[in-house]
């Protein structure tokens, strides 16, 4: 239910879903209370044009970012772990091949670290979203990318069940409780501060290997006229860790609402 009540509020609450609403609404509203309704609709306006338009997005996913720093490589390394969500599922199901959306830079890092340590086991810990029709679970598309790039069958530990990052800790304990050694793990850089909490609290030992960065850490804030693309989806991201945050913190899934090194 969690889940569910997650995916749906997100669809409203993210920030193209919100001016929009705003938007509609504050023009219906326009009909009988011109002034409220039209107050309403410039606040729409205004939500997109900032998220669009500024580098408000930078600045909000920096501190996310920023949270947690890579360590000093490891002589040994026993497990990489590499969070799911960053395929497309549908189209890779499709088309039989692995499809990366904009976090793909997990499977590139993942990669070069399997590559570096050749005696690690690749932990996959992805499965299918809960609103999604048709596809295949991240674990498959991981599969297909690392044999298909030399890297050994039994190498691979696939966890293909897991839903969200709650999920990827608790699916996973049980897959790296016979490996030794030191475990990284990799996912995206404003997504590890959450991803962090959650394998601490799972009693899982990690280390953050961030990547996927979508700031330089030298914005400030400014007009921003030249990607307004890139700046929504950066401000939506933020946003929704944010929030996420929040929300696992208060309902206890995590125990520092911003967990950090």
């Amino acid at each position: 239910m969690f889940l569910i009540v997650a995916k749906i509020f997100w669809t409203v609450a993210q920030p193209l879903a919100a001016a929009l609403l705003l938007v509609v609404v504050g023009l219906l509203l326009s009909i009988r209370l011109r002034k409220s309704g039209v107050s309403m609709a410039v606040l729409g306006v205004l939500v997109l044009a900032v998220s669009s338009f500024t580098t408000t997005g930078a600045l909000l996913i920096r501190p996310l970012e920023e949270r947690f720093e890579r360590p000093a490589w490891p002589q040994h390394v026993g497990a990489i772990i590499m969070l799911g969500g960053a395929s497309n599922g549908p189209i890779s199901a499709a088309r039989q091949i692995s499809e990366f959306n904009l976090a793909g830079d997990r499977f590139a890092e993942t990669l070069k670290l399997a590559q570096l340590y050749p005696e690690a086991k690749i932990v996959i810990s992805g499965g299918m979203a809960v609103l999604q029709d048709g596809g295949e679970p991240e674990a498959e598309t991981a599969q297909r990318f690392f044999l298909g790039l030399g890297i050994p069958q039994d190498r691979l530990v696939l966890e293909s069940q897991s839903r969200n990052t709650e999920e990827n800790a608790e699916f996973s304990k049980s897959l790296l409780a016979g490996i030794e050694g030191p475990k990284l793990l990799v996912t995206s850089a404003f997504h590890m501060p959450r991803s962090m909490g959650l394998f601490r609290k799972a009693g899982i030992e990690v280390l953050p290997w961030p990547t996927d960065y979508r700031s330089s850490g030298l914005e400030g804030f400014g007009v921003d006229v030249t990607n307004p693309v890139d700046n929504l989806m950066t401000t939506t991201t933020a946003i929704r860790e944010w929030i996420g945050l929040a929300v696992y913190h208060w309902t206890g899934k995590i125990d520092e609402m911003f967990p950090g090194p």
